[in-house]
């Protein structure tokens, strides 16, 4: 048996043995289940999964926009799809928040939502669909694929008061640690889910404060290169990595080099707590990607609406 055959095998047992592990171990737990949608709505993996390949193909920078929707909404009220309400008159909502402004991919969620609609109305919850759309974005960039538990209900509360909550790009590694300890997630959890920065890009806004001079942890090289994205204004954006549309484990690589675009990214590398944990992972995408789904299906988890603190939206951008 060649090596690449024997490794290829390794891989795909190892696969197997996360998503047998993961269905075993999230059966029913806060009343999700890995077939809530079986008998109810049985294509909705198809649907959501095709409708996130269409988007991607016309637009690949979605992706990273998909995975972080699903992340800022469950770090605010839960994964609970609070983040997807519109504002109103009396209450202006978390999408307006400047944490969320620049999230993008609303209107895949809605194509979605009424594909699902004419198949199974009143079935399939808008906090789902995030989800899904998210594990969907993750593989379709070539990171691993991993399933969920379904089942969470939609939430009813949607206020831009609320997403204080959600991490800073100006944190350094101990309030990094400090916010997703609250949240039941260990240093190494929290450094895996950093690692969906290898999709996507920075405006210049976000880091233009580490151009000061003051900023030892910024690599000289690499700060004349936020530098001249920076020239162009504050909606100037950067890639987090060189392969802004692939999931991979390049993001850590530029890390270890001093190329990390926001300061909450450099600092991982800087602290002692996290050195290792991004080395390991510039070494290492297979534990990278293992690590990443065991962290991203935990994160799917926070705060589930049940009974009557949920519903399941007719429409995804306003309360029944």
């Amino acid at each position: 048996m060649s090596l690449l055959m024997s490794m290829s095998m390794s891989m795909n047992l190892v696969s197997i043995i996360v998503l047998v592990s993961v269905s075993v171990t999230f059966r029913g737990v806060n009343g999700l289940s890995m077939g809530y949608y079986l008998m109810s709505c049985p294509f909705v993996d198809p649907i959501v999964k095709n409708t996130v390949n269409r988007a991607l193909q016309n637009d690949p920078t979605l992706a990273a926009s998909l995975i972080r929707m699903h992340f800022h909404d469950c770090f605010v009220e839960g994964c609970d799809g609070s983040v997807l309400i519109d504002s109103t008159r009396d209450n202006r909502a978390e999408k307006d928040s400047p944490a969320n402004e620049s999230l993008r991919g609303y209107e895949v969620i809605d194509d979605i939502k009424e594909q699902l609609e004419n198949q199974c109305p009143g079935v399939v919850s808008c906090a789902d669909i995030v989800a899904m759309a998210a594990r969907d974005a993750v593989f379709w960039a070539g990171g691993p694929f991993y399933d969920i538990p379904k089942g969470r209900k939609d939430g009813t509360r949607s206020r831009i008061e609320d997403t204080a909550n959600l991490p800073s790009p100006f944190f350094n590694a101990s309030q990094l640690i400090n916010t997703f300890a609250r949240r039941g997630f260990t240093a190494q959890q929290m450094v895996a889910l950093s690692g969906a920065h290898t999709l996507g890009v920075a405006r210049c806004v976000s880091f233009k404060d580490r151009l000061d001079g003051t900023d030892t942890l910024l690599s000289p090289n690499f700060g004349r290169t936020l530098s001249r994205t920076c020239s162009n204004g504050d909606n100037a954006i950067q890639t987090f990595d060189a392969t802004a549309d692939s999931f991979d484990n390049v993001y850590y690589n530029a890390l270890s080099r001093g190329a990390g675009v926001l300061f909450s990214d450099q600092t991982l590398f800087a602290s002692p707590r996290t050195r290792g944990i991004v080395n390991a992972y510039a070494m290492n995408q297979a534990l990278f990607f293992l690590d990443f789904q065991q962290a991203i299906i935990k994160m799917g988890m926070l705060d589930v609406k049940e009974g009557r603190w949920g519903q399941v939206r007719r429409n995804c951008r306003r309360v029944n």
